[in-house]
């Protein structure tokens, strides 16, 4: 049979593929291999497709919840305490999840952590699959296509890290990893992983590729709606949003549609996508949910400003269009007030610009103990001051670079006995003599305080010709880091700026990576769209800075006193930066665990009316991802003072 469904599907490509996931899939602990498998094939057939719209109307919500649930919903918030927990009697028996199973149609998972393979104390234990994931899983798809691996994971616990040889007595746990996923290809597959986690009091957590670092897709003792598989494309040559200002192209995407994909079809359909710049993530979640920035967002607004549309899956099961005609409030929230805590985005509609090239001048310059000027574009002088001051002169320069529709790349880090300046200035829509002769002056400046930067690398290329295999996504245990947004106000006054400036600087030469993107995303950018729940300072901000402390610690080996240590220290170094920086904020998606007044940093004054619609939305406390609206009044056991580790219990403060 499988032979036949091969051929009537045109599947013979994925054959490597089936046999890769086929061996990954035999230690799952329950039910039929072959249907998920096969489920899972015509998700990927289906990336040429539109998104698959199957669903459950509200009518049959309610017969399917009433005959494997008993009732739909509470009226009320649960009466316990905490989510049900493996191992006790709150805990869904294996009756209810195979029930839960024949309702999904067979994509229920139970899947091991991956590098269970590795330890001889596991059931999983296989040395051949062991050598697979270190030498070859990282050139393939696989890490990607892994129902459970995240990109960090020292939020997980570091229950099961992947180690070759470990020793002989070393144990791999679930930790924070889930206990069973739904393999969601349709949204009828997302209503009733949601019912069912209302019903059963189960933690209920949301991943797609496994991008996010900061804890909000994982959770021990969890049930998680896996995205990845809900793909699809359809290119619409005019289409007219409901209610709003927009006219014009636009495409319908699946929320697991990865940026490689999604430019393939913009390349194909003469378009451009604004998107992220990695291109193995997944824009359609939790990029747009968080506001999304890329090398575009310049000219064409944040991620959340190209969406017209969603289709989204509710606490109570619905699935639901959200748009500025209808549900209102989930398209004001969805868009940029937090991931994994309104509902479940399955699809959207786009907006599709016009293709445009993206033309970028590169170069470096350094800070060591001997000079160079090979290359030329990559000069190391000796001269503290002017390295510095060099270092300023370029984060002055994204003002013009902003101005016209540009994006300034940067990142300052120590590098060997002194420091290094990457810079890229990214200008969509220019030729290379154009961006050449646009950041001569910038040139100019650097060589006049004796960085003798010259010969510079500028490439141009269609901005959705950028490709990806899929490949890579190794996971590590991560990192600690913080962000902030620079307001226009504050970088434009002499006087902050310097303040602003001399705080970077402190940061860099205490041994963090100072990486600034400068973008101006304003709502005239962006085209006015319909109010999104975005931090407003996004609007008045010329740079996103993050600040990684990847180097500075190991989070695989480091103590929980270290890590704690490490994030406060990092959090006071923040202060003078915040200082400088009046009136600013942080981005949700790359900020700090540990955020002070995080609801004020991440989504400005939006916070309050961002809680409203999460209690009208979710009363039953469905949803819950770490600083998101109302999630304060949730919390992890046993964390420690750690708020982004995710192998404890999730209880109700």
């Amino acid at each position: 049979m499988y032979k036949e469904l091969m051929h009537r599907a045109n599947l013979s490509q994925h054959l490597t593929t089936w046999k890769s996931v086929k061996s990954r899939l035999e230690d799952f602990s329950m039910w039929s291999v072959t249907a998920i498998i096969i489920a899972t094939l015509f998700a990927q057939v289906a990336i040429g497709q539109p998104p698959n719209n199957s669903h459950f109307s509200d009518v049959d919500i309610d017969t399917v919840a009433s005959g494997i649930l008993g009732n739909r919903g509470p009226s009320t918030k649960p009466t316990s305490r905490c989510k049900a927990f493996p191992g006790e009697t709150a805990w869904p028996s294996v009756s209810d999840w195979a029930s839960l199973n024949r309702t999904l149609g067979g994509v229920l998972l139970n899947p091991s952590p991956p590098a269970s393979v590795c330890y001889p104390t596991s059931a999983s234990f296989n040395t051949t699959a062991c050598n697979f994931l270190f030498n070859s899983a990282s050139q393939s798809t696989f890490w990607f296509d892994d129902p459970v691996t995240v990109q960090g994971t020292w939020p997980q616990g570091l229950t099961c890290p992947l180690v070759r040889n470990p020793q002989a007595n070393a144990t791999c746990t679930r930790g924070g990893y889930p206990v069973y996923v739904v393999n969601a290809t349709q949204p009828k597959h997302v209503q009733s992983a949601v019912n069912f986690a209302r019903e059963k009091n189960v933690r209920l957590i949301i991943k797609n590729t496994g991008h996010d670092f900061l804890a909000r897709n994982i959770g021990a003792g969890s049930l998680s709606i896996w995205t990845h598989n809900l793909r699809g494309f359809e290119f619409m040559s005019d289409y007219k949003q409901p209610g709003g200002r927009y006219r014009g192209p636009a495409a319908w995407v699946g929320a697991g549609l990865q940026v490689y994909d999604a430019f393939r079809y913009a390349l194909a359909h003469n378009i451009t996508l604004p998107a992220a710049s990695c291109l193995t993530i997944g824009s359609y979640g939790g990029w747009i949910s968080g506001g999304g920035h890329s090398p575009l967002s310049s000219k064409y607004g944040l991620g959340v400003d190209q969406v017209l549309e969603l289709k989204v899956v509710t606490a109570d099961g619905k699935y639901v269009t959200a748009n500025p005609t209808k549900n209102e409030d989930l398209f004001f929230a969805l868009r940029g007030g937090g991931g994994s805590t309104y509902g479940v985005i399955t699809s959207a509609i786009v907006k599709a610009h016009p293709a445009i090239n993206l033309t970028i001048a590169s170069f470096n310059f350094n800070l060591g103990n001997t000079p160079s000027s090979s290359p030329p574009s990559n000069p190391t002088i000796t001269n503290s001051t002017a390295f510095w001051l060099g270092f300023n002169a370029i984060f002055a320069f994204a003002i013009p670079v902003v101005d016209a529709g540009g994006y300034l790349w940067t990142n300052g880090l120590p590098s060997g006995p002194g420091f290094a300046m990457q810079v890229q200035v990214q200008m969509p829509g220019l030729s290379p003599g154009e961006a050449l002769a646009f950041t001569q002056p910038l040139l100019d400046e650097l060589n006049g305080l004796g960085i003798p930067v010259a010969n510079i690398t500028v490439r141009t290329q269609v901005y959705s010709s950028q490709s990806s295999t899929g490949a890579g996504g190794a996971p590590g245990a991560g990192g600690y880091f913080a962000s902030r947004l620079f307001p226009r106000a504050a970088y434009v006054d002499p006087v902050l700026f310097s303040k602003a400036m001399n705080a970077s600087r402190v940061l860099v030469e205490a041994g963090y990576t100072f990486h600034g993107l400068n973008m101006a995303p304003t709502l005239e950018a962006a085209g006015h769209p319909y109010p999104a729940g975005v931090n407003p300072v996004w609007r008045e901000s010329v740079m996103h800075a993050d600040i990684f402390g990847f180097s500075k610690l190991n989070l695989g080996t480091a103590t929980d006193q270290q890590v704690i240590a490490a994030q406060l220290a990092l959090t006071q170094l923040m202060e003078p930066l915040k200082e400088a920086t009046p009136g600013g904020g942080s981005y949700l998606n790359e900020g700090d665990p540990h955020e002070p007044n995080w609801q004020q940093s991440f989504y400005g004054d939006n916070y309050s009316k961002l809680v409203r619609v999460k209690k009208t939305r979710d009363p039953w406390g469905v949803f819950w991802a770490l600083t998101t609206p109302g999630s304060e009044e949730w919390k992890i056991e046993g964390e420690g003072g750690l708020l982004w580790r995710q192998n404890g219990r999730l209880c109700r403060v």
